[in-house]
């Protein structure tokens, strides 16, 4: 069948009729590109998907109270309604986000987090979908590290992969493994669950090179995410707070590349 609509593409095209071929184009790419999800693409993602915990659940149960404070970074809703607020209705809530808009409370940039917020003054700190636009997740994660109280939560979820947007402002993209790094034993955390979810399917586009071109791509995941738990304060400032080269021997067992094994 796409053979069939390729063929009636290049004649619109040649025949320069662009309304027409933009929309045989579309459908092409339907056909080529995205396919029929099924059992087999189960090949491309071995590994299991669920979270073994509920984290909603889980996340309810650090902090839907009314004694209990929940920071959202990146709060402004502009596709779907806030979860922490269908979640965790009883505690109190407030919404960060570098724009005004729907359900920000407070204006201003997550690097400079304790300009805003007090240290030790939060018990849940969440963000969805926000820490690939983040230039320095880093300096983040120390923010957050700071505002966050002893024995609290961050749940952070954000892309392993996914077409660029909002550009200029995209900047990284992060597998869990990433996050856990980011949020290490030095800088005060524990994980207590980091993993991948919403599984793809992809192949290399036919301009790549002769090696690549049109071969499968597994272990392709849409979303990563991680729940870690805040177990200590971070080195205080006297001490010569927090260094990032001091912080390596806590992530060198997970980052040095295994011996005996390949890329897939």
């Amino acid at each position: 069948m796409w053979s069939s609509l390729f063929s009636k593409y290049r004649a619109r095209e040649i025949h320069g009729l662009k309304e027409e071929r933009d929309a045989l184009k579309k459908q092409v790419a339907e056909l080529m590109l995205c396919g029929a999800p099924s059992e087999l693409d189960r090949t491309l993602y071995p590994y299991p998907l669920p979270p073994t915990i509920d984290i909603w659940g889980f996340l309810a149960g650090v902090a839907n109270k009314k004694e209990c404070s929940i920071l959202e970074i990146g709060s402004r809703e502009v596709v779907s309604k806030s979860e922490c607020k269908t979640h965790l209705p009883l505690a109190q809530y407030t919404g960060f986000d570098f724009h005004e808009g729907p359900n920000v409370d407070v204006v201003g940039d997550v690097h400079r987090l304790t300009e805003y917020f007090e240290p030790n003054s939060m018990d849940l700190i969440v963000s969805v979908a926000v820490f690939e636009h983040l230039a320095m997740p880093w300096i983040v994660a120390e923010e957050i590290a700071k505002v966050l109280r002893v024995d609290g939560v961050a749940f952070i979820s954000t892309h392993f992969s996914w077409s660029e947007h909002e550009m200029p402002w995209h900047f990284f993209q992060f597998n869990n493994t990433g996050l856990d790094v980011l949020f290490n034993k030095t800088l005060g955390f524990q994980t207590v669950e980091s993993g991948k979810g919403m599984p793809m399917v992809g192949r290399f586009a036919y301009d790549c090179d002769a090696n690549h071109a049109g071969r499968a791509i597994s272990h392709l995941y849409c979303s990563s995410y991680i729940v870690t738990r805040k177990v200590a304060q971070m080195p205080a400032s006297g001490t010569g707070g927090f260094q990032w080269r001091a912080a390596l021997q806590d992530v060198y067992g997970k980052s040095e590349y295994p011996q005996g094994t390949s890329v897939v």
